[in-house]
């Protein structure tokens, strides 16, 4: 399979850009969170697998409505409930495999990418030699009690009661809210700061992540207030690595919890990683992908 961008015409008409990087004969494709986020974090993994001694191509692309893919008019009410959907979404993950023909790979989801995951193992598994959920839970409602007790834990109890009273008014583009959540996103999302895929302009599609998610990662007020599939997830039969960062949004207790609920998974958990676990402690998060990865490649994957 070529490697550099392609991009892809869905059947729906819109144009989806992809990118192949590295060179072998296993797969990775690779989902990104937001909803609304971009491929961006990924870009380096077919190296550094590589560097782990792993012959792999790397799969990325930008979802419907993110950066370098087509941006449809979500104003349009038709278009947004047409396309704003889980159903959506986890379809155009099936259309993006066939159409760059891949089959029996491994398919990786970072926080919403997650969700992607967990979903596509439920409805497409036969399709997936392996499946890494990074950094998403199984339910909203465990998620929200975790980014809740960390705001309280983290900000003065204030700044906490003033939070509160701007999301009560929707009152999000106050300058004093907008510092507390920079504050906790340095302590829980993005810890290094990387200054490499910073921009001059903000890349996150906005109209997407807000029918979603909401303002920000420390409130859920978009159609992820429903996300809850606890009661699916015996049904995943793929090898599964769950994979969270120790200083994140996303609730450990959760990860522990679907590890021993999906038959057959393994938890692995990166020290000193926020949210994006795989910037901020590059070492031990790859080390523990390549590991997964070569176990199940060498049949010694184990419960």
């Amino acid at each position: 399979m070529k490697q550099g961008t392609t991009i892809l015409t869905l059947d729906n008409g819109y144009h989806l850009w992809t990118n192949t990087q590295g060179t072998g004969d296993i797969h990775l494709l690779c989902l990104h969170g937001g909803p609304g986020g971009n491929h961006e974090y990924y870009e380096n993994f077919a190296q550094k697998l590589a560097e782990q001694g792993l012959s792999i191509q790397v799969h990325m692309y930008d979802q419907l409505g993110s950066l370098y893919s087509d941006q449809p008019d979500y104003s349009n009410s038709e278009t947004a409930s047409k396309y704003l959907t889980y159903e959506y979404f986890l379809d155009e993950v099936e259309e993006v495999r066939q159409k760059l023909g891949l089959d029996q790979f491994y398919l990786i989801g970072q926080s919403w990418g997650g969700a992607l995951v967990q979903m596509y193992a439920l409805k497409y598994g036969k399709h997936l030699k392996g499946a890494i959920i990074s950094s998403m839970t199984d339910n909203i409602d465990e998620y929200v009690a975790n980014i809740n007790k960390i705001r309280e834990e983290t900000l003065p109890a204030d700044a906490v009661a003033f939070m509160k009273q701007c999301e009560a008014t929707n009152d999000y583009d106050n300058d004093r809210y907008q510092g507390y959540v920079d504050i906790l996103n340095k302590g829980f999302v993005d810890r290094k700061q990387p200054p490499a895929i910073s921009h001059l302009s903000p890349t996150m599609a906005t109209p997407v992540y807000n029918a979603f998610q909401g303002d920000n990662e420390f409130v859920v007020t978009g159609k992820l207030k429903e996300w809850d599939v606890r009661d699916q997830l015996k049904n995943i039969t793929v090898p599964t690595l769950i994979t969270f960062g120790e200083h994140e949004t996303m609730p450990l207790a959760a990860a522990r919890r679907m590890a021993k609920t999906i038959p057959h998974a393994r938890l692995a958990t990166t020290p000193e990683g926020g949210h994006h676990h795989m910037i901020d402690n590059a070492p031990v998060y790859f080390d523990h992908l390549a590991t997964f990865i070569k176990d199940v490649e060498n049949d010694k994957f184990h419960d």
